[in-house]
């Protein structure tokens, strides 16, 4: 008999805020917009090089968690970045620098032995 895997639906998205930003292209869109002034659809395409039906879909998903909002301004879409909304992910993240300082601290150290064993040389 074979093993028997679960299989597990995969979330939307549109869940939440760690879903929405799993992707590196709306992790992109998220760093243009970190400016804070309002961006046009046609500007994001043109920095990201990639179509425009392409970059709506992301801003969907991002809109869908309410980290960017949309204006109209004329015949344009001007999007910005909700960055109050990016809390919950430093949040999170913050209880896992302890780790990351302690890395650097071991990093330092060993480069500091290094240099006293090259001026003993």
């Amino acid at each position: 008999m074979g093993m028997y895997y679960s299989v597990m639906a995969r979330l939307a998205t549109t869940s939440d805020v760690f879903n929405a930003i799993a992707e590196p292209r709306r992790r992109q869109i998220i760093d243009l917009l970190a400016g804070g002034t309002e961006t046009a659809v046609g500007d994001l395409v043109v920095a990201l090089r990639i179509p425009q039906p392409a970059v709506s879909k992301h801003l969907n998903v991002l809109r869908s968690v309410r980290l960017v909002s949309v204006a109209r301004r004329g015949r344009s879409r001007m999007y910005r970045l909700n960055p109050g909304e990016l809390k919950v992910v430093y949040d999170w993240t913050k209880n896992y620098e302890r780790f990351w300082n302690h890395q650097i601290d071991r990093i330092k150290a060993r480069a500091e032995q290094k240099a006293r064993e090259t001026r003993r040389d």
